[in-house]
């Protein structure tokens, strides 16, 4: 979803899905979602350096009967490094390796090895896997980098086990007081717990990522949101990624991968600068093209497979109550 009003008819989304008994679950950049959670009885979770709120990112999925344990472990291993790279930075193919090593060994401290049942085993944390760097040769650079992470200014986010829950219908996870240069690796934290999550337990659910190009200006944010995209529906997930910046969403392959493979795309009032690239990403026609530079707040174009409809988005006066956005209201 992309352009003017988009927060308001994902809010309208949400509140639909809610009644039809489907879980959502939101990434709040801007606090947009709060006042929706509140009213029906969600959950806020505020993610930041000073929240009482934590995700481990060392948490591990629960295999499924038709899944083996040694699979799991080692798509969470790929999940964990990419975020470990986010917090990292670039690194050599030696300090990959190196990492790789340190973090089976972190998991090797609690019992937990890919071939055994680590369904009941407590998860290490990041001060763990900064014990294992110190005693590592040449992982000296990794471990004085994490070191911030692990005992420094930003121990508090990430370096603690998990003490929220996914249980209610409706979960937002706020990151407005998260910094800004900590946001990429915000989102991603919490984009890992909830797929954890939703590998554990299914049920239907739809997940909303709100201003997702904010991931996407990263190559290992953008690559796991994709692979998100691509096996949700497994998981009975639905994806729902809401951006504003579309030509920075379209500078990304998997960016372009998740829009021209979403099922359902709304386009909303778009910018002067941004509709050329709007056009081309969808085909779009003339007419089209002067109808969303030109659309009222709220109305836009749907399209599902080949079919572009003009679209208004209507809530009755109690939704608009709960989603309005509009300080003057």
């Amino acid at each position: 979803k992309s352009g003017g009003g988009k927060s308001y008819t994902v809010k309208l989304e949400i509140l639909r899905s809610l009644m039809f008994g489907t879980q959502v679950l939101v990434i709040d950049p801007e606090d947009e979602y709060k006042y929706l959670a509140e009213t029906v009885g969600g959950s806020n979770i505020k993610i930041s350096i000073n929240s009482p709120h934590h995700l481990n990112p060392f948490d591990l999925p629960i295999p499924k009967p038709d899944e083996a344990p040694a699979d799991i472990f080692k798509s969470h291993l790929l999940n964990l490094t990419g975020l470990l790279k986010l917090i990292l930075g670039s690194m050599t193919a030696e300090e990959e390796s190196i990492l790789d090593e340190a973090l089976i060994q972190t998991y090797a401290i609690k019992d937990i090895t890919p071939e055994a049942d680590f369904t009941n085993n407590a998860p290490p944390i990041l001060s763990d896997l900064q014990n294992i760097l110190e005693g590592l040769t040449g992982a000296e650079s990794i471990a004085v980098r994490l070191k911030k992470y692990s005992q420094g200014t930003f121990s508090g986010f990430l370096n603690n086990p998990t003490n929220v829950s996914l249980e209610n219908r409706l979960v937002v996870f706020s990151i407005r007081d998260m910094e800004e240069e900590l946001r990429p690796i915000a989102m991603y934290l919490i984009l890992n717990h909830i797929w954890t999550q939703v590998r554990r337990d299914l049920k239907k659910r739809i997940l909303v990522v709100d201003e997702a190009w904010w991931l996407m200006k990263y190559a290992m944010g953008a690559e796991f949101l994709f692979n998100i995209a691509k096996r949700a529906r497994k998981y009975y997930l639905g994806l729902t990624t809401i951006s504003q910046d579309i030509p920075d969403f379209m500078a990304t392959p998997q960016g372009k991968a998740i829009v021209t493979n979403s099922s359902i795309q709304i386009l909303m009032k778009q910018s002067a600068a941004a509709i050329d690239v709007v056009k081309q990403t969808f085909n779009l026609t003339d007419a089209e093209k002067y109808y969303l530079l030109e659309a009222r707040v709220g109305f836009g174009l749907l399209f599902i497979g080949q079919n572009h409809v003009g679209v208004r988005i209507v809530a009755s006066y109690a939704e608009d109550q709960i989603i309005t956005s509009d300080p003057a209201q």
